[in-house]
C-alpha cells in the first residue's frame, strides 16, 4: 500500500495552503504590532473627525437654543425686568405725573427685557455663524454634516429675528408704552 487516493492528496494540499495562510496572517499581525504607525494615524484621524463633528453639532444646537430664548424670554431677562420695576417704584415719588410713573415703573423694565433678549439673539447669531464658518478653517475636504448646517442656519435665523424684535421693542417701535395723555 503505498498508493494514495486523489482525496487524500487534495486534503493534504488544502492543509498546506491553510498553514501558508496562517503564516501570512501571523506575519501581517507582527507588522502591525511592530508598527509603522499607520493604524495609529488612522485611529487619530477618526477620533479627530468624530470630535470636530460633535463640537460643531453642539454649537449648532446651542445657537438654536439661544435664538429660541431670545424670542420667548429667559429667566435672566425676567429677573432683570422685575428688578427694574422695583427700582422704578422705589425711585418714583407718589406725587409724580402718571407719564413719569409709567416710564419709570414699566418703561425701563420693558427696555431691560428687550436688552436681554437682544443679547441672547446676538449670542445665537454669533455662535451660529461660527459653526457655519468653521469648516472653512478646518481640514480641507471634510464636509460638514447636513443636519449641523440646518440647525446652525436655524439658530442664525432665530438670532436675526430675535435681534430685530429686541431692537423694535427697545425703541418702542413695537408695542410701545401707552401714553398717559
Amino acid at each position: 500500500m503505498g498508493t494514495r487516493t486523489v482525496d487524500e492528496t487534495v486534503a493534504e494540499a488544502k492543509t498546506d495552503d491553510e498553514n501558508v495562510d496562517v503564516t501570512k496572517a501571523t506575519e501581517a499581525e507582527a507588522d502591525v504590532v511592530d508598527g509603522d504607525g499607520h493604524e495609529e494615524e488612522v485611529a487619530a484621524e477618526a477620533t479627530e473627525a468624530a470630535t470636530s463633528g460633535v463640537g460643531q453639532g453642539a454649537g449648532a444646537v446651542v445657537s438654536a437654543a439661544l435664538g429660541l430664548v431670545s424670542l420667548t424670554g429667559g429667566w435672566i431677562g425676567t429677573v432683570a425686568a422685575a428688578r427694574e420695576t422695583l427700582v422704578g417704584q422705589l425711585e418714583t415719588a407718589s406725587n409724580a405725573s402718571v407719564a413719569k410713573q409709567i416710564k419709570e415703573v414699566y418703561g425701563d423694565a420693558w427696555q431691560t427685557s428687550a436688552l436681554w433678549a437682544g443679547l441672547f439673539a446676538l449670542a445665537a447669531l454669533i455662535v451660529g455663524v461660527v459653526v457655519l464658518a468653521r469648516p472653512a478653517f478646518g481640514t480641507p475636504g471634510r464636509p460638514q454634516a447636513p443636519w449641523i448646517k440646518s440647525v446652525a442656519w436655524g439658530g442664525v435665523t432665530l438670532g436675526v429675528i430675535g435681534l430685530l424684535l429686541a431692537v423694535l421693542k427697545y425703541t418702542d417701535a413695537l408695542l410701545g408704552l401707552p401714553s398717559a395723555g
